[in-house]
């Protein structure tokens, strides 16, 4: 019998993490079999640098991940992230086609198109489109208006993008590590299958990564995403300025950020610590006024990433952005529980998506074929 079978690869600035998990079909949820890591080189706030180094680091990380599970990885679900990655919305609206104002294929392909226009897309490439509404005569529909009959047809979407030679450098620099690239899915959306359940996403909730050079966020309402953003910014800053404060090597000044030396005087650190988040949440909070959601997420934020691991990020998150502030855990519909580190949620949050595309459809959907269409594989976000 076919062994469902997938691996999740992310290529962090400092880590390139693999991740390969099978279905079992007794439990139906997914169990990590194979990790693989390698030191990343060639990466600079997530963008391809050196494509020879990066290339050595990808074959690294597979080779142990094939080690560790005796199988051989041919394809990968990838990661996309890094300061390219970002979102922009837009509207259109069309005439309905057919002589009768029945919703057709094509009025779902026309609208998109139109609300592609008005969006901001020059030398970016669509990673996933989410509708956000429909309206049919002016009316707000719930779910998809294909079948239904009107006159205009209205719909505003979030374009998810990444800068486009951004993302043609992680696909080369996959490939010629020697795998295929069945998909690309954007590092915020894959962490939340791991970090966020449902109900946090429906009531609406920010998930923040606060990774060594860079943060992404993704804010979620109705049990999708709405919004997504990242921040030239990490918590090797933090590392920068602990080294500058105490004038000491950045070996020491990573181990004191996690608390592995007591020596120095603690409210100096405390001091330097804070400046850098102070510097991270105006950042996400000028992001959430943006959008008219500050305050306004009943879930609050779940921090992820290495940059969680600070001890004193929780309180400060709570009191900067006047939200509830925990840090992400492995959430109880994620049923792995080899999967405890949130630095892995992204590679693992991989694989569960590519399962369920396995599952739903039985063959994985070409991203090459699909860019900019509206895609399904957003129905395993949804209550």
């Amino acid at each position: 019998m076919k062994r469902d079978i997938v691996t999740g690869i992310d290529i962090g600035t400092n880590t390139t993490r693999v991740v390969v998990a099978e279905l079992f079909k007794d439990s139906g949820s997914p169990r990590i079999i194979g990790t693989g890591t390698a030191e990343s080189r060639g990466m600079r706030s997530g963008y391809v640098v050196n494509t020879g180094e990066v290339i050595k680091s990808i074959r690294n990380a597979l080779a142990a991940a094939e080690e560790e599970s005796g199988i051989q990885i041919h394809s990968v679900f990838l990661s996309v992230g890094g300061i390219g990655l970002e979102s922009v919305t837009g509207q259109g609206s069309i005439m309905i086609s057919r002589a009768d104002n029945e919703v057709t294929e094509l009025d779902m392909e026309k609208v998109v198109a139109e609300a592609q226009k008005k969006a901001d897309l020059v030398n970016k490439q669509i990673i996933e489109t989410v509708p956000l509404f429909y309206k049919l005569d002016g009316k707000e529909i719930y779910g998809k208006p294909l079948g239904m009959k009107g006159s205009k047809l209205e719909m505003k979407a979030l374009f998810v993008t990444s800068l486009e030679q951004h993302l043609n450098d992680l696909i080369f620099a996959t490939e010629e590590a020697g795998v295929s690239v069945e998909d690309v899915v954007p590092a915020p959306i894959a962490a939340s299958l791991v970090a966020l359940t449902k109900r946090q996403r429906t009531v609406g909730c920010l998930l923040a990564n606060i990774g060594a050079e860079t943060v992404s966020i993704a804010v979620f309402e109705e049990g999708i995403p709405v919004s997504l953003e990242v921040f030239p910014i990490g918590s090797t800053d933090i590392t920068n300025d602990i080294a500058l404060g105490f004038q000491i090597p950045l070996e020491e000044a990573e181990d004191i950020k996690k608390g592995g030396v007591q020596t120095f005087e603690r409210k100096k650190l405390a001091e330097i610590i804070e400046a850098r988040l102070s510097d991270i949440f105006e950042l996400i909070e000028a992001h959430l006024k943006k959008i008219d959601r500050n305050g306004l997420l009943p879930a609050g934020i779940i921090l992820t990433g290495g940059g969680a691991g600070i001890s004193t990020i929780e309180d400060f998150a709570k009191v900067a952005l006047m939200l509830p502030s925990r840090i992400a855990h492995l959430n109880p519909e994620s049923q792995d529980s080899e999967i405890q580190d949130s630095l892995w949620f992204v590679a693992y949050g991989l694989c569960i998506f590519g399962l369920n595309q396995s599952r739903e459809t039985k063959t994985s959907r070409n991203f090459k074929k699909m860019k900019g269409g509206i895609v399904s594989w957003f129905k395993q976000l949804l209550p």
